[in-house]
């Protein structure tokens, strides 16, 4: 560089502060270290980690991916990749509305329908009072019974909108 060029600065951007508490943070590293030495350790760590806080944080990334020794990007692609994962916190119920052939040639595209009207939300959506999380799922195994819905660890079949109702009703209820 020569004494009359002016000098380029490189700004420096400094990480932001993690959103994560610090036991969530625990967490995320303890599920890293149980996992990584598995083969493919990190769509078992991703599963962990949302069994565990309900969602895959985005501020998880991170030390996900340094805890495996790969990019952000790399982490980032398998999570927006499955439609599984969920990158924001879920109500207190997620409800799988199951979507598969068995249960649409028995009534699951009305009952997708009555369910959206009913909850006023979409798929992949939170009702205002944070009580429930609705999300498509492509079989429940339960094909003899549709339409078929999952609440929580809780498989119904044969649900119709009033069933559905009270489910709803229920899962309200539920602190």
């Amino acid at each position: 560089m020569s004494a009359t060029s002016p000098r380029r600065v490189i700004p420096i951007v400094p990480e932001r502060i993690s959103s994560l508490s610090a036991a969530e943070r625990g967490s995320v590293l303890d599920l890293c270290a149980r996992w990584k030495a598995a083969p493919g350790a990190l769509l078992p760590i991703l599963h962990a980690v949302q069994d565990a806080l309900g969602f895959v944080p985005a501020d998880a990334v991170p030390l996900i991916a340094a805890e495996l020794n790969l990019s952000r990007a790399e982490v980032h692609g398998v999570v927006s990749f499955y439609h599984y994962f969920r990158t924001t916190k879920p109500g207190r119920e997620v409800l799988h509305l199951c979507r598969a052939e068995a249960c649409q040639a028995v009534g699951a595209a009305l009952l997708e329908k009555h369910a959206q009207q009913t909850l006023g939300i979409g798929f992949h959506g939170t009702t205002a009072d944070g009580a429930i999380t609705l999300e498509p799922v492509y079989c429940l195994g339960n094909c003899a019974l549709g339409p078929s819905v999952l609440l929580g660890k809780r498989l119904v079949g044969r649900v119709t909108p009033e069933r559905f109702d009270a489910l709803v009703a229920l899962a309200r209820k539920r602190p």
